[in-house]
């Protein structure tokens, strides 16, 4: 296969508009409800798959009715679930997905079973197959993050798989303590500007790519929602802008746009094409409620970058 997305499964319930959180034994009403499966490793995989490109999952959900809905949603969209075990003692992954008027969010999470996903559990004859190992949603699995993690990116390298990370928000707060035994092994790293900012201690981008190449870090993209993205290689460094579009929902988006960015390392693409890929992948995404439902394939979604690319010249 392409790419194997490893990390984080999750069922979103989303409401909209949220503008508010009721005070304690108040109640307050929103217009639309919808349930999805959800979770960076989900996300990535099936607009990988929307993009054509040849994608496996592996994660851990559990036992239940969001599991199976996980399961055939990632079925539905070709993706390969071979690597997706069934945990008996935790249910799967669950995320309320409050969305304001103007497209963004706040997140009420329960670990769940990807809490229970650890190295010992992974399948390497799965993990072999692949060009690409993406980690996704490191910082919320906590039997997975740090060394754990940090060994299964270096045993994969050793196979001459190229390697990929994108991480959540740690609400542990303590960010480059967790991750920094990882980064030594990871060949691509795209995480969000906060997330960056986080790690480094430092919000500007230059600065924040330098930390990270310090690592050994060859592709480094930096995520800045509507102000486009940053990345650099050891060669050259881009600016990309976010492309304008009708913003329904922005839950996904990063996820979308990892995606985008993966797909044209594995075709081949040069840095730039590769970022306006995954920028028109992140721009689909956020047209339409839930993390995928925007996505289609590559040919529909590199029409957004053909009919938006005047707006930036």
């Amino acid at each position: 296969m392409d790419v194997l997305s490893l990390g984080i499964f999750v069922v979103d319930v989303l409401g909209r508009p949220i503008d508010r959180f009721p005070e304690k034994g108040k109640l307050e009403l929103f217009d639309q409800l919808e349930i999805h499966a959800g979770g960076c490793a989900n996300n990535t995989a099936i607009a990988l798959s929307r993009l054509g490109v040849s994608v496996g999952a592996m994660g851990k959900i559990g036992n239940d009715h969001f599991g199976d809905l996980v399961l055939q949603h990632l079925t539905e969209n070709r993706v390969d679930t071979a690597g997706i075990q069934r945990d008996a003692t935790a249910n799967t992954s669950f995320t309320f997905v409050a969305i304001a008027s103007d497209g963004e969010r706040s997140f009420c999470h329960y670990i769940g079973a990807n809490g229970e996903l650890n190295e010992d559990a992974l399948n390497w004859d799965i993990i072999k197959t692949a060009k690409i190992l993406h980690i996704a949603g490191a910082l919320v699995m906590p039997k997975f993050d740090g060394q754990p993690m940090a060994n299964v990116l270096k045993k994969a390298k050793s196979f001459g798989i190229t390697t990929s990370l994108d991480t959540a928000w740690d609400a542990t707060g303590k960010w480059l303590k967790t991750l920094e035994p990882c980064l030594p092994f990871v060949d691509i790293f795209l995480p969000s500007l906060t997330e960056a900012e986080h790690l480094t201690g430092t919000s500007e981008l230059r600065e924040i790519s330098k930390f990270l190449r310090n690592y050994g870090i060859s592709t480094i993209g930096i995520k800045m929602g509507e102000r486009g993205s940053y990345v650099s290689t050891t060669e050259e460094e881009l600016f990309v802008p976010a492309y304008s579009v009708n913003v329904v929902d922005a839950t996904g988006a990063g996820d979308a746009y990892v995606a985008g960015f993966l797909a044209g390392t594995v075709k081949g693409w040069d840095l730039k094409k590769t970022t306006e890929l995954a920028s028109a992948t992140g721009a689909a995404c956020v047209t339409a409620i839930g993390t995928t439902a925007g996505i289609q394939n590559l040919e529909e979604t590199m029409k957004i970058h053909l009919s938006k690319k005047g707006e930036f010249q």
